[in-house]
Protein backbone atom coordinates (compact mmCIF):
# COMPACT_ATOMS: atom_id res chain seq x y z
CA UNK A 1 0.00 0.00 0.00
CA UNK A 2 1.35 3.47 -0.90
CA UNK A 3 2.49 5.62 1.99
CA UNK A 4 0.25 8.63 2.70
CA UNK A 5 1.44 12.02 3.92
CA UNK A 6 0.12 15.57 3.87
CA UNK A 7 2.73 17.97 2.52
CA UNK A 8 3.14 21.61 3.56
CA UNK A 9 1.92 22.97 0.22
CA UNK A 10 1.38 26.49 1.53
CA UNK A 11 5.16 26.83 1.88
CA UNK A 12 5.61 26.50 -1.89
CA UNK A 13 3.67 29.73 -2.47
CA UNK A 14 6.07 32.60 -3.11
CA UNK A 15 5.50 36.33 -3.06
CA UNK A 16 5.61 38.01 -6.49
CA UNK A 17 6.14 41.64 -7.35
CA UNK A 18 5.55 41.02 -11.08
CA UNK A 19 3.68 38.53 -13.26
CA UNK A 20 4.83 34.92 -13.11
CA UNK A 21 6.42 33.46 -16.25
CA UNK A 22 3.21 31.57 -17.28
CA UNK A 23 0.99 34.62 -16.76
CA UNK A 24 3.43 36.80 -18.68
CA UNK A 25 3.41 34.30 -21.55
CA UNK A 26 -0.39 34.16 -21.57
CA UNK A 27 -0.62 37.95 -21.53
CA UNK A 28 1.80 38.20 -24.47
CA UNK A 29 -0.28 35.58 -26.31
CA UNK A 30 -3.44 37.67 -25.75
CA UNK A 31 -5.09 34.95 -23.68
CA UNK A 32 -5.32 37.36 -20.74
CA UNK A 33 -6.87 40.79 -21.07
CA UNK A 34 -9.49 43.20 -19.81
CA UNK A 35 -12.17 41.67 -22.06
CA UNK A 36 -12.00 38.27 -20.31
CA UNK A 37 -12.75 37.11 -16.78
CA UNK A 38 -9.83 35.31 -15.12
CA UNK A 39 -9.64 32.87 -12.22
CA UNK A 40 -6.27 32.09 -10.65
CA UNK A 41 -7.03 28.63 -9.23
CA UNK A 42 -4.49 27.96 -6.49
CA UNK A 43 -3.28 31.56 -6.46
CA UNK A 44 -1.03 31.20 -3.42
CA UNK A 45 -0.21 34.64 -1.99
CA UNK A 46 -1.98 36.33 -4.92
CA UNK A 47 0.95 37.95 -6.73
CA UNK A 48 -0.45 37.28 -10.20
CA UNK A 49 -3.90 38.45 -9.11
CA UNK A 50 -2.52 41.83 -8.00
CA UNK A 51 -0.38 42.23 -11.12
CA UNK A 52 -3.31 41.43 -13.41
CA UNK A 53 -5.53 43.86 -11.52
CA UNK A 54 -2.96 46.59 -12.24
CA UNK A 55 -3.34 45.67 -15.92
CA UNK A 56 -7.12 46.32 -15.68
CA UNK A 57 -8.00 42.62 -15.84
CA UNK A 58 -11.13 41.24 -14.19
CA UNK A 59 -9.44 38.61 -12.05
CA UNK A 60 -10.21 36.66 -8.89
CA UNK A 61 -7.97 34.29 -6.96
CA UNK A 62 -8.78 31.19 -4.96
CA UNK A 63 -6.40 29.21 -2.77
CA UNK A 64 -7.22 26.52 -0.18
CA UNK A 65 -4.91 28.18 2.37
CA UNK A 66 -4.55 31.88 1.51
CA UNK A 67 -7.94 32.66 -0.09
CA UNK A 68 -10.41 29.89 0.78
CA UNK A 69 -13.28 32.36 1.16
CA UNK A 70 -13.37 33.18 -2.58
CA UNK A 71 -16.51 31.84 -4.22
CA UNK A 72 -15.53 29.52 -7.05
CA UNK A 73 -17.30 30.43 -10.29
CA UNK A 74 -16.55 29.76 -13.94
CA UNK A 75 -14.27 32.23 -15.72
CA UNK A 76 -13.23 32.70 -19.33
CA UNK A 77 -9.62 31.87 -18.42
CA UNK A 78 -8.41 29.68 -15.57
CA UNK A 79 -4.77 29.85 -14.47
CA UNK A 80 -3.41 26.70 -12.83
CA UNK A 81 0.08 27.96 -12.10
CA UNK A 82 2.66 25.68 -10.44
CA UNK A 83 -0.09 23.75 -8.62
CA UNK A 84 0.04 20.23 -10.08
CA UNK A 85 3.71 19.74 -9.23
CA UNK A 86 3.15 20.28 -5.46
CA UNK A 87 0.33 17.70 -5.08
CA UNK A 88 1.73 14.39 -3.82
CA UNK A 89 -1.42 12.31 -4.36
CA UNK A 90 -1.77 11.40 -8.10
CA UNK A 91 -5.55 11.05 -7.81
CA UNK A 92 -5.92 14.46 -6.14
CA UNK A 93 -3.58 15.93 -8.76
CA UNK A 94 -5.80 14.60 -11.52
CA UNK A 95 -8.99 15.80 -9.81
CA UNK A 96 -7.50 19.28 -9.36
CA UNK A 97 -6.71 19.52 -13.05
CA UNK A 98 -10.20 18.31 -13.97
CA UNK A 99 -11.82 20.81 -11.60
CA UNK A 100 -9.80 23.65 -13.14
CA UNK A 101 -10.87 22.47 -16.61
CA UNK A 102 -14.53 22.50 -15.54
CA UNK A 103 -14.18 26.08 -14.28
CA UNK A 104 -12.70 27.32 -17.58
CA UNK A 105 -15.12 28.65 -20.19
CA UNK A 106 -12.55 29.44 -22.91
CA UNK A 107 -9.04 28.27 -22.01
CA UNK A 108 -7.18 26.56 -19.19
CA UNK A 109 -3.57 27.65 -18.75
CA UNK A 110 -1.55 25.03 -16.87
CA UNK A 111 2.07 25.35 -15.81
CA UNK A 112 4.44 23.19 -13.80
CA UNK A 113 8.10 22.96 -12.87
CA UNK A 114 10.16 20.87 -15.28
CA UNK A 115 12.71 18.10 -14.94
CA UNK A 116 15.63 20.36 -15.87
CA UNK A 117 15.12 22.10 -12.48
CA UNK A 118 16.02 18.92 -10.61
CA UNK A 119 19.33 20.37 -9.44
CA UNK A 120 17.38 23.09 -7.61
CA UNK A 121 15.15 20.61 -5.75
CA UNK A 122 16.78 18.53 -3.03
CA UNK A 123 14.94 15.86 -1.14
CA UNK A 124 14.08 12.22 -0.66
CA UNK A 125 12.12 10.18 -3.17
CA UNK A 126 8.43 9.83 -2.41
CA UNK A 127 5.83 8.42 -4.81
CA UNK A 128 6.49 10.02 -8.20
CA UNK A 129 8.41 12.96 -6.78
CA UNK A 130 10.51 14.29 -3.91
CA UNK A 131 9.94 15.41 -0.32
CA UNK A 132 12.04 18.48 0.42
CA UNK A 133 13.59 19.47 3.74
CA UNK A 134 10.67 21.86 4.29
CA UNK A 135 8.22 18.96 3.97
CA UNK A 136 6.97 20.15 0.61
CA UNK A 137 6.47 17.88 -2.39
CA UNK A 138 7.65 18.34 -5.97
CA UNK A 139 6.78 16.28 -9.03
CA UNK A 140 8.88 17.61 -11.90
CA UNK A 141 7.29 17.19 -15.32
CA UNK A 142 8.94 16.62 -18.66
CA UNK A 143 7.79 19.29 -21.14
CA UNK A 144 6.01 16.76 -23.37
CA UNK A 145 4.79 14.84 -20.28
CA UNK A 146 2.90 17.91 -19.06
CA UNK A 147 1.23 18.44 -22.43
CA UNK A 148 0.30 14.75 -22.71
CA UNK A 149 -1.07 14.75 -19.15
CA UNK A 150 -3.30 17.78 -19.71
CA UNK A 151 -4.53 16.32 -23.01
CA UNK A 152 -5.34 12.97 -21.39
CA UNK A 153 -7.25 14.49 -18.46
CA UNK A 154 -9.14 17.17 -20.41
CA UNK A 155 -9.71 15.08 -23.54
CA UNK A 156 -8.74 17.95 -25.82
CA UNK A 157 -5.79 18.82 -28.08
CA UNK A 158 -3.38 21.15 -26.32
CA UNK A 159 -0.65 23.54 -27.37
CA UNK A 160 2.67 24.09 -25.59
CA UNK A 161 2.95 27.87 -25.35
CA UNK A 162 6.46 27.73 -23.84
CA UNK A 163 8.38 25.12 -21.83
CA UNK A 164 6.17 24.10 -18.91
CA UNK A 165 3.14 26.16 -20.04
CA UNK A 166 0.23 24.38 -21.76
CA UNK A 167 -3.00 25.83 -23.20
CA UNK A 168 -6.14 23.70 -23.32
CA UNK A 169 -8.97 25.36 -25.28
CA UNK A 170 -12.65 24.58 -24.75
CA UNK A 171 -13.45 25.40 -28.39
CA UNK A 172 -11.34 24.25 -31.33
CA UNK A 173 -11.80 27.55 -33.11
CA UNK A 174 -10.13 29.29 -30.15
CA UNK A 175 -7.16 26.94 -30.45
CA UNK A 176 -6.89 27.64 -34.18
CA UNK A 177 -7.14 31.40 -33.63
CA UNK A 178 -4.23 31.15 -31.21
CA UNK A 179 -2.19 29.10 -33.69
CA UNK A 180 -2.97 31.54 -36.50
CA UNK A 181 -1.82 34.50 -34.41
CA UNK A 182 1.33 32.62 -33.43
CA UNK A 183 2.20 31.63 -37.00
CA UNK A 184 0.89 34.66 -38.86
CA UNK A 185 0.86 37.54 -36.35
CA UNK A 186 -1.59 40.32 -37.10
CA UNK A 187 0.17 43.12 -38.95
CA UNK A 188 -0.24 46.55 -37.39
CA UNK A 189 -2.63 48.84 -39.21
CA UNK A 190 -1.50 52.39 -39.98
CA UNK A 191 -3.01 55.05 -37.75
CA UNK A 192 -6.05 56.75 -39.28
CA UNK A 193 -7.42 60.19 -38.48
CA UNK A 194 -9.43 60.99 -41.61
CA UNK A 195 -10.72 59.37 -44.81
CA UNK A 196 -7.43 59.84 -46.67
CA UNK A 197 -5.31 58.17 -43.97
CA UNK A 198 -7.90 55.38 -43.58
CA UNK A 199 -7.70 54.63 -47.33
CA UNK A 200 -3.88 54.66 -47.03
CA UNK A 201 -4.16 52.09 -44.21
CA UNK A 202 -6.28 49.81 -46.42
CA UNK A 203 -3.81 50.18 -49.30
CA UNK A 204 -0.95 49.25 -46.96
CA UNK A 205 -2.90 46.17 -45.81
CA UNK A 206 -3.60 45.12 -49.40
CA UNK A 207 0.08 45.45 -50.34
CA UNK A 208 1.15 43.37 -47.36
CA UNK A 209 -1.57 40.68 -47.51
CA UNK A 210 -2.24 40.59 -51.23
CA UNK A 211 -6.01 40.98 -50.99
CA UNK A 212 -8.70 43.47 -49.99
CA UNK A 213 -9.71 43.27 -46.32
CA UNK A 214 -13.30 42.75 -45.27
CA UNK A 215 -14.89 45.32 -43.00
CA UNK A 216 -14.82 42.77 -40.15
CA UNK A 217 -11.00 42.66 -40.38
CA UNK A 218 -10.51 46.41 -40.15
CA UNK A 219 -9.84 48.23 -36.88
CA UNK A 220 -12.99 49.99 -35.79
CA UNK A 221 -11.67 53.55 -36.40
CA UNK A 222 -10.75 52.64 -40.00
CA UNK A 223 -14.12 51.02 -40.67
CA UNK A 224 -15.98 54.05 -39.27
CA UNK A 225 -13.96 56.54 -41.33
CA UNK A 226 -14.74 54.58 -44.52
CA UNK A 227 -18.37 53.78 -43.76
CA UNK A 228 -19.64 56.52 -46.15
CA UNK A 229 -17.87 54.95 -49.14
CA UNK A 230 -19.54 52.29 -51.26
CA UNK A 231 -17.59 48.99 -51.23
CA UNK A 232 -16.93 49.12 -54.99
CA UNK A 233 -15.69 52.73 -54.76
CA UNK A 234 -13.23 51.73 -52.02
CA UNK A 235 -12.03 48.75 -54.07
CA UNK A 236 -11.45 51.00 -57.09
CA UNK A 237 -9.54 53.57 -55.05
CA UNK A 238 -7.31 50.87 -53.55
CA UNK A 239 -6.81 49.09 -56.87
CA UNK A 240 -5.75 52.31 -58.58
CA UNK A 241 -3.33 53.33 -55.79
CA UNK A 242 -1.73 50.07 -54.61
CA UNK A 243 1.67 49.04 -56.00
CA UNK A 244 1.01 45.93 -58.16
CA UNK A 245 4.44 44.44 -57.37
CA UNK A 246 3.89 44.80 -53.64
CA UNK A 247 0.41 43.29 -53.94
CA UNK A 248 1.87 40.34 -55.85
CA UNK A 249 4.59 39.83 -53.23
CA UNK A 250 1.99 40.14 -50.47
CA UNK A 251 -0.18 37.49 -52.13
CA UNK A 252 2.78 35.13 -52.39
CA UNK A 253 3.69 35.71 -48.76
CA UNK A 254 0.11 35.15 -47.58
CA UNK A 255 -0.20 31.96 -49.65
CA UNK A 256 2.93 30.52 -48.04
CA UNK A 257 1.79 31.59 -44.57
CA UNK A 258 -1.58 29.90 -45.14
CA UNK A 259 0.13 26.66 -46.19
CA UNK A 260 2.36 26.90 -43.13
CA UNK A 261 -0.64 27.39 -40.85
CA UNK A 262 -2.56 24.46 -42.37
CA UNK A 263 0.50 22.19 -42.09
CA UNK A 264 1.02 23.10 -38.42
CA UNK A 265 -2.72 22.65 -37.91
CA UNK A 266 -2.47 19.10 -39.25
CA UNK A 267 0.51 18.45 -36.97
CA UNK A 268 -1.61 19.62 -34.02
CA UNK A 269 -4.96 18.31 -35.32
CA UNK A 270 -6.88 19.75 -38.29
CA UNK A 271 -10.47 20.88 -38.04
CA UNK A 272 -13.17 21.77 -40.61
CA UNK A 273 -13.01 24.91 -42.74
CA UNK A 274 -15.65 26.61 -40.59
CA UNK A 275 -13.39 26.35 -37.53
CA UNK A 276 -10.61 28.40 -39.15
CA UNK A 277 -10.16 32.02 -38.09
CA UNK A 278 -12.14 34.35 -40.35
CA UNK A 279 -9.07 35.97 -41.94
CA UNK A 280 -7.57 32.57 -42.76
CA UNK A 281 -10.87 31.50 -44.36
CA UNK A 282 -10.68 34.59 -46.58
CA UNK A 283 -7.05 33.81 -47.48
CA UNK A 284 -8.01 30.27 -48.49
CA UNK A 285 -10.90 31.52 -50.64
CA UNK A 286 -8.72 34.15 -52.29
CA UNK A 287 -5.53 32.22 -53.01
CA UNK A 288 -6.71 28.61 -53.45
CA UNK A 289 -9.36 26.96 -55.58
CA UNK A 290 -10.77 25.19 -52.49
CA UNK A 291 -10.02 24.23 -48.90
CA UNK A 292 -9.24 20.70 -50.10
CA UNK A 293 -6.62 22.02 -52.51
CA UNK A 294 -5.01 24.13 -49.78
CA UNK A 295 -4.96 21.11 -47.44
CA UNK A 296 -3.40 18.86 -50.10
CA UNK A 297 -0.62 21.38 -50.71
CA UNK A 298 0.04 21.80 -46.99
CA UNK A 299 0.09 18.01 -46.55
CA UNK A 300 2.79 17.79 -49.22
CA UNK A 301 4.74 20.43 -47.33
CA UNK A 302 4.53 18.38 -44.14
CA UNK A 303 5.73 15.28 -46.01
CA UNK A 304 8.74 17.22 -47.32
CA UNK A 305 9.71 17.88 -43.72
CA UNK A 306 10.46 14.15 -43.38
CA UNK A 307 12.87 14.16 -46.33
CA UNK A 308 16.46 14.76 -45.14
CA UNK A 309 17.62 15.63 -48.64
CA UNK A 310 14.86 18.17 -49.17
CA UNK A 311 15.44 19.77 -45.76
CA UNK A 312 19.19 19.96 -46.33
CA UNK A 313 18.58 21.53 -49.76
CA UNK A 314 16.26 24.11 -48.19
CA UNK A 315 18.93 24.97 -45.63
CA UNK A 316 21.59 25.38 -48.30
CA UNK A 317 19.22 27.56 -50.34
CA UNK A 318 18.14 29.69 -47.36
CA UNK A 319 18.98 33.36 -47.81
CA UNK A 320 19.24 33.78 -44.04
CA UNK A 321 21.19 31.98 -41.38
CA UNK A 322 24.51 30.18 -41.03
CA UNK A 323 24.82 26.63 -42.41
CA UNK A 324 27.28 24.26 -40.73
CA UNK A 325 27.92 20.57 -41.43
CA UNK A 326 25.27 19.65 -38.86
CA UNK A 327 22.69 22.44 -38.69
CA UNK A 328 21.29 25.81 -39.76
CA UNK A 329 21.55 28.66 -37.23
CA UNK A 330 19.15 31.61 -37.65
CA UNK A 331 18.69 34.73 -35.54
CA UNK A 332 15.12 35.29 -34.35
CA UNK A 333 14.91 38.52 -36.39
CA UNK A 334 15.42 36.49 -39.58
CA UNK A 335 13.38 33.40 -38.71
CA UNK A 336 10.37 34.33 -40.85
CA UNK A 337 12.67 34.74 -43.87
CA UNK A 338 13.60 31.04 -43.94
CA UNK A 339 12.09 28.77 -46.63
CA UNK A 340 8.56 27.72 -45.66
CA UNK A 341 9.48 24.08 -44.94
CA UNK A 342 12.07 25.28 -42.40
CA UNK A 343 9.59 27.64 -40.78
CA UNK A 344 7.28 24.63 -40.49
CA UNK A 345 10.13 22.64 -38.93
CA UNK A 346 10.64 25.25 -36.20
CA UNK A 347 6.92 25.82 -35.61
CA UNK A 348 6.18 22.09 -35.17
CA UNK A 349 8.90 21.90 -32.53
CA UNK A 350 7.52 24.96 -30.74
CA UNK A 351 3.96 23.59 -30.73
CA UNK A 352 5.14 20.20 -29.45
CA UNK A 353 7.26 21.39 -26.54
CA UNK A 354 7.02 25.16 -26.33
CA UNK A 355 9.38 27.85 -27.54
CA UNK A 356 11.18 29.47 -24.57
CA UNK A 357 10.50 33.12 -23.81
CA UNK A 358 14.17 34.07 -23.89
CA UNK A 359 16.11 33.01 -27.00
CA UNK A 360 18.22 34.59 -29.70
CA UNK A 361 19.21 31.94 -32.26
CA UNK A 362 17.32 28.86 -33.48
CA UNK A 363 19.35 25.80 -34.44
CA UNK A 364 17.72 23.35 -36.88
CA UNK A 365 19.52 20.03 -37.29
CA UNK A 366 20.15 18.63 -40.78
CA UNK A 367 19.50 14.97 -39.95
CA UNK A 368 16.94 13.69 -37.55
CA UNK A 369 14.55 16.39 -36.48
CA UNK A 370 15.61 18.52 -33.53
CA UNK A 371 15.37 22.23 -32.84
CA UNK A 372 17.35 24.14 -30.21
CA UNK A 373 16.66 27.69 -29.07
CA UNK A 374 19.89 29.31 -27.90
CA UNK A 375 19.90 32.39 -25.71
CA UNK A 376 22.62 35.02 -26.23
CA UNK A 377 21.21 37.93 -24.18
CA UNK A 378 23.96 40.35 -25.25
CA UNK A 379 23.92 39.51 -28.97
CA UNK A 380 23.56 43.13 -30.09
CA UNK A 381 25.94 44.64 -27.51
CA UNK A 382 28.73 42.05 -27.32
CA UNK A 383 30.87 41.59 -30.46
CA UNK A 384 31.22 37.91 -29.46
CA UNK A 385 28.16 37.10 -27.32
CA UNK A 386 28.31 34.31 -24.76
CA UNK A 387 25.60 31.67 -24.57
CA UNK A 388 23.29 31.79 -21.52
CA UNK A 389 21.11 28.72 -22.06
CA UNK A 390 19.95 26.13 -24.59
CA UNK A 391 16.56 24.39 -24.87
CA UNK A 392 16.24 21.49 -27.31
CA UNK A 393 13.31 19.36 -28.49
CA UNK A 394 13.68 16.16 -30.50
CA UNK A 395 10.70 15.98 -32.85
CA UNK A 396 11.00 12.22 -33.26
CA UNK A 397 10.88 11.31 -29.58
CA UNK A 398 9.47 14.64 -28.27
CA UNK A 399 12.15 14.47 -25.59
CA UNK A 400 13.43 17.83 -24.38
CA UNK A 401 16.62 18.96 -22.70
CA UNK A 402 17.79 22.20 -21.15
CA UNK A 403 21.29 23.42 -20.38
CA UNK A 404 22.26 26.55 -18.47
CA UNK A 405 25.69 28.12 -18.91
CA UNK A 406 25.08 30.85 -16.32
CA UNK A 407 27.68 29.46 -13.91
CA UNK A 408 30.13 28.24 -16.54
CA UNK A 409 33.58 29.85 -16.39
CA UNK A 410 34.43 29.18 -20.04
CA UNK A 411 31.28 29.64 -22.08
CA UNK A 412 30.93 29.05 -25.82
CA UNK A 413 30.72 32.26 -27.83
CA UNK A 414 29.78 33.37 -31.34
CA UNK A 415 31.87 34.66 -34.24
CA UNK A 416 30.80 36.10 -37.62
CA UNK A 417 27.56 37.49 -36.16
CA UNK A 418 26.41 38.86 -39.51
CA UNK A 419 25.97 35.32 -40.86
CA UNK A 420 23.07 34.60 -38.48
CA UNK A 421 21.02 37.55 -39.76
CA UNK A 422 19.23 38.48 -42.95
CA UNK A 423 21.52 40.25 -45.48
CA UNK A 424 19.48 43.47 -45.25
CA UNK A 425 19.52 43.64 -41.44
CA UNK A 426 20.77 47.12 -40.50
CA UNK A 427 23.42 45.68 -38.16
CA UNK A 428 25.01 43.44 -40.80
CA UNK A 429 27.52 46.00 -42.22
CA UNK A 430 28.95 46.75 -38.76
CA UNK A 431 29.22 43.07 -37.84
CA UNK A 432 30.76 42.18 -41.22
CA UNK A 433 33.43 44.88 -40.87
CA UNK A 434 34.45 43.39 -37.53
CA UNK A 435 34.67 39.89 -39.01
CA UNK A 436 36.81 41.13 -41.91
CA UNK A 437 39.21 42.93 -39.57
CA UNK A 438 39.50 39.83 -37.38
CA UNK A 439 40.23 37.67 -40.41
CA UNK A 440 42.90 40.12 -41.58
CA UNK A 441 44.51 40.06 -38.11
CA UNK A 442 44.79 36.25 -38.22
CA UNK A 443 42.37 35.62 -35.37
CA UNK A 444 40.58 32.82 -37.24
CA UNK A 445 43.75 30.91 -38.10
CA UNK A 446 43.01 28.32 -35.40
CA UNK A 447 39.21 27.84 -35.52
CA UNK A 448 39.34 24.92 -33.07
CA UNK A 449 40.67 27.28 -30.36
CA UNK A 450 38.32 30.26 -30.59
CA UNK A 451 34.95 28.68 -29.75
CA UNK A 452 35.16 29.43 -26.00
CA UNK A 453 35.94 32.47 -23.87
CA UNK A 454 39.39 31.31 -22.78
CA UNK A 455 40.50 30.20 -26.23
CA UNK A 456 39.31 33.44 -27.83
CA UNK A 457 41.04 35.55 -25.18
CA UNK A 458 44.29 33.67 -25.80
CA UNK A 459 44.09 34.22 -29.57
CA UNK A 460 43.49 37.94 -29.08
CA UNK A 461 46.67 38.11 -27.00
CA UNK A 462 48.62 36.04 -29.54
CA UNK A 463 47.62 38.40 -32.34
CA UNK A 464 48.23 41.53 -30.27
CA UNK A 465 44.64 42.75 -30.56
CA UNK A 466 41.77 43.78 -28.30
CA UNK A 467 38.15 44.75 -28.81
CA UNK A 468 36.55 48.09 -28.15
CA UNK A 469 32.90 47.53 -28.82
CA UNK A 470 32.67 46.29 -32.39
CA UNK A 471 36.10 47.65 -33.30
CA UNK A 472 39.32 45.63 -33.32
CA UNK A 473 42.38 47.63 -32.22
CA UNK A 474 46.03 46.89 -31.49
CA UNK A 475 46.66 45.89 -27.92
CA UNK A 476 48.47 48.50 -25.87
CA UNK A 477 51.99 47.53 -24.86
CA UNK A 478 52.29 46.35 -21.26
Amino acid sequence: MQQTWNSERRLTAIGRAALSVPARQAFADRQLGSERTILDYGCGRGGDVRSLERLDCRVTGWDPYYRPETKLEQADVVLLTYVLNVIEDPEERRNTLMRAWQLAKTVLITSARLTWEKSKVRGQEFGDGLITSRQTFQHLFGASELRDYVEEVTGTRCVSASPGVVYAFKDDSARLSYLAHRIVPDAEWLASEDTTSAIAAVIDHVERRGRQPRVEEMPRPVAELLAHLKPNDLKRLVRDSADPEKVSEGAKHTTLNTLLFLAVELFNGRGPFSSLPFSVQLDVRTFFSSYNEACRRSDRLLLKLRDDGYVRGAMNASQVGKVTPTALYVHRRALDRMPTVLRLYEHCASIAAGRPQEWTVAKLKHQGRAVSWLDYPDFDKDPHPRIQSSYMVDLQSLETSHMSYAKSKNRPLLHRKHEFLAPDDPDVPRYRRLTESELKAGLYANPHLIGTEDGWAAELIRCGRELRGHRLVRRAAD
